[in-house]
This record gives C-alpha cells, sequence and structure tokens, in this order.
C-alpha cells in the first residue's frame, strides 16, 4: 500500500483547522497528498484547473467546510455533485454545525458523509484519522 498515493483537497478558510488537518494526516503511514484552498471559488478553480492549477491532479477525496467566504460550501458541493466531471469524488462535510438542517441539505446535495468539527486538538485529529483511515484503507474509491 505504501506505493499508492492519495489526493485529498481540503477546502477550508480556518487557518487553525488547516494546521490541525495538516498535522494529523503528516503522521499518516499512507502516502496522503492534501492541497488545501481557502474558498468556494478558489476550489472550483482547482477542480476545472484553471490559472494557477493547471497542472493539479485530481483529488480522490474532498474535504469540504459548509462556511466558507464567497461562494458557500453548499453551492460548491451542488455544484461538484451536478458536474459529470466531479460528481463522483466522495465529498465529506467537515463542519462546526451540528444543525439538522444543515446536515440533511447536505445530503440532499449529496454528501457522501458529514462530520462535525470537535472542540479540542486530540479529537480534532482522531476524526480526521477516522477520515483518512475510512476512505483510503476500508472503502473502494472510484477510479478517475
Amino acid at each position: 500500500m505504501s506505493n499508492l498515493s492519495f489526493e485529498v483537497l481540503l477546502i477550508e478558510d480556518d487557518p487553525g483547522d488547516v494546521d490541525l488537518t495538516q498535522t494529523a494526516l503528516a503522521k499518516s503511514k499512507l502516502n496522503i497528498n492534501l492541497r488545501v484552498v481557502n474558498d468556494g471559488e478558489e476550489a472550483l478553480a482547482y477542480l476545472h484547473r484553471e490559472g494557477q492549477y493547471a497542472d493539479v491532479v485530481r483529488p480522490n477525496l474532498i474535504v469540504l467546510d459548509l462556511n466558507l467566504p464567497g461562494l458557500s460550501g453548499r453551492e460548491v458541493l451542488s455544484t461538484i455533485k451536478s458536474d459529470e466531471c466531479f460528481n463522483s469524488i466522495p465529498v465529506v462535510i467537515l463542519t462546526t454545525s451540528d444543525a439538522e438542517i444543515d446536515i440533511l441539505e447536505s445530503y440532499k446535495l449529496g454528501a457522501n458523509c458529514y462530520v462535525t468539527k470537535p472542540i479540542g486538538l486530540k479529537q480534532f485529529a482522531k476524526i480526521v484519522n477516522s477520515i483518512e483511515e475510512f476512505w483510503f484503507t476500508v472503502v473502494q474509491l472510484p477510479p478517475e
């Protein structure tokens, strides 16, 4: 498994959460290339390989915060899941909201799972590690 490489696109505007995710994934035994964009417009430019993202690799997994500046996470999710080029990429919602309406709307828009960000470094690292383990060791991901 060590020769496999996984591309993860993290769409997150909170620098602290980006750092926590990077720290948790850095300890992985898997070869995970974490790419980070900070807002919805940048996420769509990344996926469409526009501008500075012309040479990026298609992600195997997208981790998406709902609360983004500009284009919201909901709008990004809707765009990804309505586009034949991207709708097979699993999208994990990782957000602070545990509101029932956000959970229901995310699943209706096509989210593959919904996780509420925990408070605290250890709990956050545990969640990130669980996402990593599930999506890269348990689940069969779709081919490009």
